[in-house]
């Protein structure tokens, strides 16, 4: 624990990712309310989370609620629902959202913090998640590999002191954390990767080491990866020169990884699909980049989520 300070946290969105880091957090002795949805948060109130992780397997202790209400009074929110529900949530949060509270975004896509910070007063910290997780059963959390942060300011507006602090709460709990001073470009990093992964996951159901070897399968991502990292430069950010390179090796990093997206159409759910390829093709049309191939596969994951189940 940073400091030997406890804080209260609340956890806005408790699916695998805001689990895992609210959980982090509990196991640092934070105060750690997960807020989700009934299914889980039964499970969480019954017998705490169980915390699958690499290295050890076992309950943490939690506080849970299914209400927004729940952010009253904690210094750390953790935003985690889907793109999806952004501005919704964060309507419904900021009514009792205090006025020192940080807000740290760890949702996909590259505008969901310009979304939040339009609905709230309170500080939006970005940040870049890269972690493998899912929800294995009610209240059951699965760690499948990494599970660290980038961090930043991305519009001017979090108050000096606050990403060092934000640091060093996750880094007393084990969470490595990066501030970068380009966290814009660290955000598209992170769609290029979410936008050559996520959809192809979903189409085959496969995990990202079996995937990548698919036939054809490396120069989709190739493409997808391009027109991507087109359309960062048409929108002025900074990016890194070697990002297909870097795509490639998060096979290798997770290779049992099943995408958020693929999760979500195996168990019937709406995906996120318009804030990742969905986001490129639409932000490519009004800037004039061409993008068949993220045009491809948005168009093909539409058409399974439009499917009957069963």
């Amino acid at each position: 624990m940073a400091n030997g300070e406890s804080i209260r946290v609340a956890v806005l969105g408790a699916g695998a990712v805001g689990c895992f880091f609210g959980a982090m957090l509990a196991r640092a002795g934070h105060e750690v309310t997960l807020i989700g949805r009934p299914l889980h948060v039964d499970a969480f109130r019954a017998r705490g989370l169980r915390f699958e992780g690499l290295t050890f397997n076992e309950q943490v202790a939690v506080e849970a609620s299914t209400e927004a209400c729940a952010v009253r009074k904690c210094r750390l929110i953790l935003f985690c629902v889907k793109s999806t529900d952004t501005e919704d949530a964060a309507a419904q949060m900021a009514p009792f959202l205090d006025p020192g509270a940080l807000v740290v975004n760890l949702q996909n896509g590259v505008d969901n913090t310009e979304r939040i910070q339009a609905r709230i007063a309170q500080p939006v910290i970005p940040a870049v998640v890269y972690v493998a997780t899912e929800m294995a059963g009610p209240g059951h959390l699965k760690h499948h590999g990494r599970g660290d942060l980038v961090i930043g300011d991305l519009g001017g507006k979090v108050p000096p002191g606050a990403l060092t602090r934000v640091k060093g709460w996750f880094e007393g709990a084990g969470v490595p954390v990066a501030v970068s001073d380009n966290v814009a470009g660290e955000l598209w990093a992170k769609l290029v990767v979410n936008c050559a992964y996520n959809a192809l996951s979903a189409i085959t159901q496969l995990p990202y080491g079996k995937m990548i070897e698919g036939p054809g399968i490396r120069d989709v991502m190739r493409d997808v990866v391009e027109e991507t990292l087109a359309l960062a430069r048409a929108s002025g950010v900074i990016m890194a020169s070697d990002m297909l390179e870097r795509t490639y090796k998060i096979a290798a990093a997770m290779p049992t990884q099943f995408s958020s997206t693929a999760q979500d159409l195996a168990r019937g759910k709406p995906t996120e699909i318009e804030h990742l390829n969905g986001f490129v093709v639409r932000r490519g049309a009004a800037l004039g980049v061409p993008t068949p191939a993220n045009r491809a596969l948005t168009a093909l994951v539409r058409l399974i989520e439009s499917k009957p189940r069963g």
